[in-house]
């Protein structure tokens, strides 16, 4: 078991009935505080035909301070941009992730724009949660060969101060997932050990000089899949949150059930605070995985996705952490994560042989 103890607080939200802009799923939730201090979420709302919108909603509390529901207010973003709609009528806007960018003093959103090309990053802001502009995709350069600005991209998150690049000087930084040809979990299943491509098949931090525009020239190989339960894929979760003991992360990774399904879990990465390309600690074993009916029964089944974290500093506890995540593609839920008061020793490592 982790050292991370985590409790699930129930079901936020689901379809509505009669909505038709919910009929096949509401899920993958971004969560960030508004000025007013309010919880809002923003999720993928996922109309028929795989059309995806992002929505806000307002979380609800109950008197002990846990989420127990979200009052729609409405549609964030929708597909407008080229780079959001296929020729098909398709398209979408999906599984955002919000952080307040500090040293740009408003929020950025970042998320998958199915566009022509496939799915791709995309950027919007905004200085009160309520109105976006958008920013366009993310462009990229090159790294030692390998082309990251080619390939589908998603997961994608920004730290919420300017992070040293590898050769230290402070950038904006974003950790995305590039999905090259070959690695998604449909394509590495197999039923014994694998040789994994360390560059293609990990999770990324990438930086760029800080602003509303330009590339990420720097890149930096993060993690790439240890565990069992994270074996044919991982990728990117909740935006990176400071604690006491680092950048704190809830990622996912994929297995493979013995009926062949895939299993989506999620667990905790720490990372270093002065130098975040640095794992101070990775879970060895998830911190959640699919159990409860919702979360095994749906648009995909065995499936939980985190993408919002919330720090509770606004009831005085700043070690509880509350997760906002996908329930089987269908649904969001929360849970709770405890910080322990010393990071766990054993935490797995990436293995530098590629080999699992």
């Amino acid at each position: 078991m982790s050292a991370f103890t985590l409790q699930r607080l129930g079901m936020i939200m689901e379809p509505q009935p009669g909505n038709a802009q919910e009929v096949e799923g509401v899920l993958n939730p971004a969560a960030a505080r508004g000025p007013d201090g309010e919880l809002y979420l923003f999720p993928r709302l996922v109309a028929k035909g795989n059309y995806s919108r992002i929505g806000i909603a307002r979380v609800r509390f109950n008197a002990a301070g846990d989420p127990t529901g979200a009052e729609r207010l409405g549609i964030a973003l929708e597909p407008e941009a080229d780079y959001e709609r296929r020729p098909d009528g398709g398209g979408g806007c999906e599984d955002p992730r919000v952080t307040f960018v500090e040293p740009l003093q408003r929020y950025v959103m970042t998320y998958t724009a199915f566009s022509p090309e496939g799915p791709r990053i995309a950027f919007a802001t905004s200085e009160d949660l309520f109105h976006w502009q958008r920013f366009g995709l993310a462009t990229f350069g090159k790294f030692q060969g390998v082309d990251v600005g080619d390939v589908d991209d998603k997961d994608a998150s920004l730290f919420p101060v300017a992070i040293p690049n590898p050769s230290g000087h402070p950038e904006l930084a974003m950790i995305h997932r590039p999905l090259f040809p070959g690695t998604r979990p449909e394509e590495t299943a197999c039923p014994g050990p694998r040789e994994v491509d360390l560059d293609r098949e990990s999770i990324w931090i990438s930086y760029r000089p800080m602003g509303l525009g330009g590339t990420f020239h720097c890149h930096h190989r993060l993690a790439t899949p240890v565990a069992p339960w994270e074996r044919l894929k991982i990728g990117g979760g909740t935006p990176p949150i400071l604690t006491e003991h680092g950048w704190l992360i809830v990622y996912h990774g994929v297995s493979q059930l013995p009926d062949k399904h895939l299993c989506y879990s999620a667990g905790v990465m720490m990372l270093s605070k002065e130098h975040p390309q640095d794992i101070l600690y990775r879970s060895a074993t998830p911190v959640l995985s699919p159990c409860l009916p919702q979360e095994k029964t749906g648009t995909v089944a065995d499936v939980v996705f985190p993408t919002g974290i919330d720090r509770r500093d606004d009831i005085g506890m700043p070690d509880r952490f509350d997760i906002y995540y996908g329930m089987a593609d269908n649904r969001i839920g929360a849970a709770r994560l405890n910080l322990p008061k010393l990071l766990p020793p054993g935490g797995v490592a990436d293995s530098p042989e590629g080999r699992i």
